[in-house]
């Protein structure tokens, strides 16, 4: 559930930093535009991450809370084993991804880089990227 001005980004790579909990992005939505999304830190708008399917639906703000609630009694409605269940059965079919994502990002938060991204925009300045 999105409000219709919300915005999504994964925006680490714009400061040298890691995204290891995005590692299920492109199991969510098509890995083409997970990449451009991860490779580029810019964000989409509410509508692009419903078109992708990162959302279910776009609602205006004023009809957001009422609406999630709405959503969270059907759910808290039905059976608390099955609906358990029918969440773990629907992540059956991600692959265990985190451990990996972890092993290759531990070098990018250790990097020069991951310290120059912060400074850069602390300072309101442009990176000077190293690759270490």
């Amino acid at each position: 559930m999105a409000a219709e001005h919300a915005t999504f980004a994964i925006s680490e790579v714009k400061v040298g930093r890691g995204a290891p909990w995005a590692a299920p992005l492109p199991w969510l939505i098509p890995p083409r535009i997970a990449l451009q999304i991860l490779l580029t830190g810019d964000p989409i708008t509410a509508a692009r991450a419903h078109e992708v399917g990162l959302v279910n639906e776009v609602v205006p703000l004023a009809d957001l809370r009422s609406r999630t609630q709405e959503l969270a009694e059907r759910i808290a409605a039905n059976a608390p084993l099955s609906v358990l269940a029918a969440k773990r059965t629907a992540y059956l079919a991600r692959p265990d991804v985190f451990d990996e994502a972890e092993r290759l990002w531990t070098p990018v938060y250790l990097s020069a880089d991951a310290q120059e991204g912060p400074a850069a925009f602390r300072d309101k300045r442009k990176p000077a990227w190293t690759g270490r």
